[in-house]
């Protein structure tokens, strides 16, 4: 992955509105997802520094050991320690690109806070500070194939975990134990841990977006919904389903499931290259709009993942852009219908042409309304 890396650092330097800025300017990138993707890790604290003579240097708060998942050097990355070791690495890289022919340092003012952007023009006061800016996250937003197969094994980890909760019994254990179980499952089967906090809930609790798991415990009848996602070398997905408790679900219940399934299916298909991101959320909106639920499915019928949860593009009436083969989004919808509970399907898809058999969907859990 050496190479990968240091070409997604080239690539970088290159984008016209880095580049654009002129020979003389340094970048410091220390927002944890983005020196993951430049460098293959993220250590804690730890800035990557651009200068522009083409020397990329790592520098954390601990010794100068290259950690877990960089390479030994091969990628022309240097690791180094900030001087003296209590220093923060944002004022020690201050200084180094100080040093350099650099006259100017783009930084992430989106993720730099007022503290650390202080002491770097403190340490390095001979230096003009810009924004970078989202350009690397804007480089992250099409993924490669390597990308895009640790998404695959996140989805995999993450079916294989819910598939076998569902095996389970469920009636009687509480939302907080089944979150719990869920995780460590995730665990037993390779991931790094979990994308989110899972969240488990039952009863008048369903269909919540963020609902966290309490001591309340499944009742035959309940609807209970799941979301989770395995994190997997870094790359995360979401999967979100919801089923029926102990009997055959209400008349309401499956009117309710039936009106989301619809929703989400429609959302899934108008996924292309070239669709407006506003379209793909109209597609979902306006079926749940006829049903009088258009407010209940909050501000985005989904968004982007893999570093992170939430990346861009958000797929909402207010989304400007378009979507490009390759990029990873989430569709999840939901209702929630205060003091009965409701109905979540959350899917992780990759953007893929019709030439190339359309969506690719990677949370392959069955979305039948079943009863456990």
């Amino acid at each position: 992955m050496s190479e990968v890396h240091m070409a997604r650092r080239s690539r970088l330097r290159e984008r016209p509105t880095v580049s654009g800025a002129g020979g003389g300017t340094a970048l410091l990138v220390s927002t944890p997802a983005n020196l993951r993707y430049l460098t293959g890790c993220a250590p804690p604290g730890a800035v990557l520094l651009l200068d522009p003579d083409g020397h990329d240097t790592l520098l954390t708060r601990s010794d100068p050991v290259p950690p877990p998942g960089l390479a030994d050097g091969s990628d022309a990355l240097r690791v180094r320690s900030a001087a003296p070791p209590a220093q923060d690495p944002v004022t020690t890289a201050g200084e180094i690109a100080a040093r350099g022919r650099a006259g100017t340092l783009a930084v992430e003012e989106h993720h730099l806070t007022v503290a650390r952007h202080r002491a770097l023009a403190a340490a390095a006061p001979r230096l003009r500070l810009s924004d970078l800016g989202p350009a690397v996250e804007q480089q992250r937003l099409v993924k490669d194939e390597e990308e895009i197969a640790a998404l695959r094994i996140a989805a995999e980890i993450t079916d294989q975990a819910l598939g076998e909760l569902l095996e389970s019994i469920l009636v009687g254990r509480t939302e907080r134990h089944l979150a719990l179980e869920l995780e460590r499952r995730l665990i037993d089967h390779g991931a790094d841990g979990p994308a989110f906090p899972t969240c488990v809930a039952t009863g008048r609790h369903s269909g919540l977006a963020d609902h966290v798991p309490t001591d309340r415990r499944v009742e035959e009848g309940d609807f209970l919904t799941v979301r989770l996602g395995a994190s997997y070398r870094g790359y995360r997905c979401r999967i979100g389903r919801t089923f029926v408790i102990g009997t055959a679900p209400a008349d309401w219940q499956i009117q309710l499931y039936d009106l989301v399934f619809a929703a989400q299916r429609a959302a899934r298909e108008a996924l292309a290259p070239g669709v407006p991101f506003r379209e793909v959320d109209r597609a979902a909106r306006q079926l749940l709009d006829s049903a009088g639920y258009a407010e209940a499915l909050g501000p985005a019928v989904g968004g982007g993942i893999g570093l992170e949860i939430g990346e861009d593009p958000v797929l909402s009436p207010q989304g400007v852009g378009k979507l490009d083969a390759c990029v990873p989004v989430t569709v999840e919808p939901g209702v929630h219908l205060p003091g009965r509970g409701g109905v979540r399907i959350d899917d992780t898809l990759v953007v893929r042409s019709q030439s190339d058999g359309g969506p690719e969907l990677l949370t392959i859990t069955t979305k039948e309304l079943l009863a456990l």
